[in-house]
């Protein structure tokens, strides 16, 4: 009853006032006020009318999560709007249809006079003409002009394949150029920052990195010098390009004006494979796309969730994949008596001991320490494993600066999920000193360790010697890995599917990119194999069959499902 009455003191929201508009002579209705770049409500501009009524509108300087600037001139259409008479009533046409005062005259479309889609509002009985022969003209006209002074580099572009100037060109442009003068030549190759370069040649101002800098990172570090077409982007003098958050300039650079320096030259987009991800390197856990060709991860670049990260992220975690590819990965399982086991055979072999072992353990006698940079349905298998066993468990807080954008303080991209299933305490890293303190009184005598070194938080390799039993899994080598009695190479999340809970309560899945290394295995399909025979976990044979069984066990994953989470997730019971 409580919540039926907050239910009903809760105001509804007022309805949407819509406004009737025709895009290419197909009459629709669009909303009168839409969120702009900050989520106020602003005017419906007539670019946004033409993408509701599914017509495209080329754009340059327009973005949806920046301020508008119109300057470009790309999505200059022609328009028309019903003649006013002196009584402030729309004239009519003699079949009683309101007369349209038309932006082009229709016997001289050379007198094209539209107006910018992206900063023009709408207004009732508006007739937008977004691919009428004027606009075509207009468009034709803006794309020559850009072209003038654009170098015809395409061949060694790094933005080839995803150039919006190729693209329109090829769409809106004309076949052959009239220009037969000398192009005026700007800076090439221009330092901007630590990974930023700039060719000023290919730079058509639109000014998004200008204002992103600006706006959106707070660092007013761009702007534009000199006039006319001599005009170039710039850094001020005596400043570098170096925030956090400068490579987000290259995502949304329509031509390749910005490079990054760590993909400049290494691999051509149309040979990429792109999966759905996310950034395992706070707990924002950012929406991602990472670009891989044959098994190789190459980049990451941000994927659009207004719930999480808008469509940007940090060069911190856009930089953090290049130790997937390191060359000393974990590839093989080894034992403690035999050292790198068969491969054939390794892993049923180590499984099958591991299990007769824990079955053995004497309950109380365990403890686990888990990552909270493991997925949820690893960490829930964990948990089962924990509560047949008795054990002590824990992660291992991870700490760094966080920023008021999207860089969280907490390093760890699960420690929300770690917490829901209960595999760690309210206060990570609190029971680190117990199970060391119970190691040196021999309570504990069995360490379960995954994917992390501790001996880098007081269980060094001393203390770790006096364990009858020391099980790890990780992905790179470290001083506990030395000392396992059993290694389990695991996966990191770019080689598995999985779901995080990020710092806000929010589930998100990703999905796998490359496979794993040499005969690594996602940690959740060994750990279901040791759960099933420790603790009698139903048989689950696929990720989708974890999580909806730890969503049925877990009070606050109940009611979700894998496929429910969809690619931009829901929010967990917290």
């Amino acid at each position: 009853m409580p919540n039926e009455k907050t239910a009903e003191s809760k105001p509804a929201p007022p309805p949407v006032e819509r406004v009737k508009i025709k895009v290419d002579g197909r009459e629709i209705e669009v909303p009168k006020a839409m969120p702009d770049w900050q989520g106020k409500l602003q005017p419906t501009t007539m670019l946004q009318a033409c993408s509701l009524a599914g017509v495209e509108v080329p754009h340059y300087c327009y973005h949806p999560k920046l301020p508008i600037a119109g300057n470009c001139r790309m999505c200059l259409v022609e328009f028309g709007t019903p003649v006013i008479g002196p009584d402030r009533k729309p004239v009519l046409n003699p079949d009683g249809t309101p007369k349209i005062s038309q932006s082009v005259l229709p016997y001289e479309p050379s007198t094209a006079r539209g107006a910018i889609a992206c900063a023009t509002p709408i207004s009732p009985g508006m007739e937008i003409y977004p691919n009428s022969p004027a606009t075509k003209q207009m468009r034709e006209a803006v794309l020559e002009s850009l072209l003038v002074n654009h170098p015809l580099d395409c061949p060694i572009c790094d933005q080839a394949g995803e150039c919006k100037l190729q693209e329109y060109s090829v769409d809106h442009g004309q076949s052959a150029s009239r220009f037969a003068e000398e192009k005026v030549h700007k800076p090439k190759q221009v330092d901007l920052g630590p990974r930023i370069m700039l060719d000023d040649e290919r730079c058509i101002l639109c000014s998004r990195c200008i204002r992103f800098s600006r706006d959106i990172a707070g660092d007013d570090a761009l702007g534009f010098a000199d006039r006319g077409s001599h005009s170039a982007l710039t850094r001020y003098p005596g400043k570098a390009f170096d925030n956090n958050y400068t490579l987000n300039t290259v995502d949304i650079c329509p031509v390749g004006a910005l490079t990054s320096k760590d993909f400049r030259f290494q691999m051509r987009v149309w040979f990429l494979k792109e999966s759905k991800s996310l950034c395992a390197s706070c707990g924002t856990g950012c929406n991602i796309i990472i670009s891989s060709r044959e098994e190789k991860v190459y980049r990451f670049e941000p994927r659009e969730n207004d719930a999480v990260n808008s469509c940007w992220m940090c060069d911190y975690g856009r930089l953090n994949y290049k130790w997937i590819n390191r060359e000393d990965r974990l590839t093989e399982v080894e034992g403690s008596k035999t050292g790198r086991l068969d491969p054939a055979g390794a892993w049923s072999r180590a499984l099958a001991e591991i299990i007769e072992i824990l079955n053995k353990t004497r309950p109380g006698s365990a403890a686990i320490i888990a990552s909270a940079r493991q997925t949820n349905e690893e960490l829930f298998l964990l948990k089962c494993l924990a509560a047949k066993l008795e054990a002590v468990t824990d992660t291992i807080p991870r700490a760094g600066q966080g920023d008021r954008l999207l860089l969280n303080a907490d390093r760890n991209p699960n420690s929300t999920g770690a917490r829901l299933i209960g595999l760690a305490p309210e206060r990570p890293g609190s029971n680190l000193a117990r199970i060391a303190s119970d190691i040196a009184n021999e309570i504990v005598k069995t360490l379960i360790v995954f994917g992390e070194d501790v001996t880098k938080v007081g269980l060094g390799q001393n203390l770790l010697g006096k364990l009858d039993m020391l099980i790890v899994s990780d992905i790179l080598p470290n001083k506990t890995t030395e000392m396992a009695h059993y290694l389990l190479p695991g996966c990191a999340h770019a080689e598995k599917r999985g779901s995080f809970v990020n710092v806000k309560g929010r589930v998100q899945r990703f999905m796998q990119s490359v496979q794993p290394k040499g005969n690594a295995r996602a940690e959740w399909e060994f750990l279901h194999e040791l759960a099933q025979g420790v603790a009698g976990l139903p048989d689950v044979s696929s990720i989708e069959g974890a999580f909806n069984q730890m969503a049925a066990d877990v009070p606050a994953f109940n009611g979700l499902t894998w496929a429910g989470l969809g690619d931009l997730g829901a929010p967990a019971r917290t």
